[in-house]
């Protein structure tokens, strides 16, 4: 039986470095415990557009279309800012996310108790925070036609469509519900259906799915707008929280900073299944390039590593395996060990890049 592939595209800025830590873990993988993959590295965003001249080849592509699953560290950067928008790294990502058709994105804001107070919020609001996001990535106004800028009745107007098919709702939404069943069977659904036509059918659709096929998750909904409000207010409210590309994003980087720091938190891609049933996927941290920190070894590589551990529970059907590797993370936070975003004045012991993975695995050979 042929072992479980994976393209590693480590990207620009932090991500060579952080992606170094995942390869040293997947070896101890590996090693340790017998699960090995088939591991290919390519190029993308500005490494690619600086390699080729686009921030992904139509080989790279090919590639990504034909394994189990993609990691990727990050993309962008101020050398790219000048770029055609057609030609800036960030399409690179855009277009896995779209030729993949990986319409689930979801993201997780867990707050490791070694780390509550990084939180901007009081430690009883945030203590023991585990939700998720699920959020739809291959429509709405990120994708949506007409899009542009053009001359209208002398001046410039820019353009961008929210378009939504059912299809594209249900599949969503049945992603969410899935999740839910794993976890708490709470989804609470959020758009913007007092003054959207595309939240009015996102919210009839939901709820007809639910209605129809999962009785068994209870379904609330909830204004865009106000879930944010709720969102910093009583966060542990919520389990799995589902909605559109737009509102997905800035939901998302709302729990993300829950947590104090986006240097620790994962996001995993998912889409149709392919032959051998599994999910076409894409796993990246949630934090961006970080060029001002790029080659100085103070770059986190935790949300990197966890998102590797989503690929090993939603990839490769290692739950355990999973498991293993973020309670490996979450030990060695709770010895104080820091790389610079979190560092606190008192009990924490600083650490670069490599040694945070050193100690990762360390944890990882104390599990056995």
């Amino acid at each position: 039986m042929a072992n479980p592939s994976l393209l590693i595209l480590p990207g620009d800025g932090i991500g060579p470095e952080i992606m170094a830590e995942v390869h040293k873990i997947i070896e101890w993988f590996g090693a340790k415990r017998g699960l090995h993959f088939d591991v290919s590295e390519d190029l993308v965003g500005g490494a690619a557009y600086d390699a080729h001249g686009v921030p992904l080849t139509d080989e790279t592509m090919a590639k990504a279309q034909e394994v189990d699953a993609v990691l990727l560290g990050a993309v962008g950067g101020p050398a790219y800012d000048d770029l055609d928008f057609s030609v800036k790294p960030e399409r690179g990502l855009l277009r896995l996310r779209k030729e993949m058709d990986l319409f689930a994105n979801l993201r997780p804001a867990q707050c490791f108790d070694a780390l509550a107070g990084f939180s901007t919020l009081k430690p009883e609001v945030i203590s023991g925070l585990d939700i998720m996001i699920v959020r739809e990535l291959t429509s709405g106004s990120y994708f949506g036609e007409p899009r542009g800028i053009f001359e209208e009745n002398g001046e410039r107007v820019g353009i961008n469509t929210q378009r939504y098919t059912e299809g594209e709702i249900d599949r969503v939404a049945r992603a969410a519900f899935d999740l839910a069943r794993k976890r708490d069977r709470r989804v609470c659904s959020m758009e913007k259906a007092n003054v959207m036509e595309s939240g009015i059918l996102w919210r009839e659709v939901v709820q007809a799915v639910r209605d129809a096929d999962y009785p068994d998750i209870e379904l609330s909904h909830m204004y865009a707008d106000a879930g944010a409000m709720q969102l910093v207010r009583d966060p542990k409210q919520f389990d799995v929280i589902v909605t559109d590309n737009l509102f997905g994003d800035l939901l998302s980087d709302v729990a993300a900073m829950l947590t104090g720091s986006l240097g620790m938190l994962p996001s995993a891609s998912l889409g149709v299944p392919m032959e051998n049933g599994r999910p076409k996927a894409l796993y990246e941290p949630v934090h961006g390039s970080a060029p001002d920190i790029a080659g100085q070894g103070k770059a986190n590589p935790c949300a990197c590593i966890l998102s590797f551990a989503m690929a090993l529970r939603y990839s490769f059907d290692q739950g355990e395996e999973a498991d293993r590797l973020e309670s490996a993370v979450e030990n060695v936070l709770s010895k104080g060990l820091r790389t610079p975003d979190l560092m606190q004045k008192e009990g924490s012991t600083p650490a670069t890049t490599s040694e945070m993975g050193d100690a990762v695995i360390a944890e990882l050979e104390a599990s056995l």
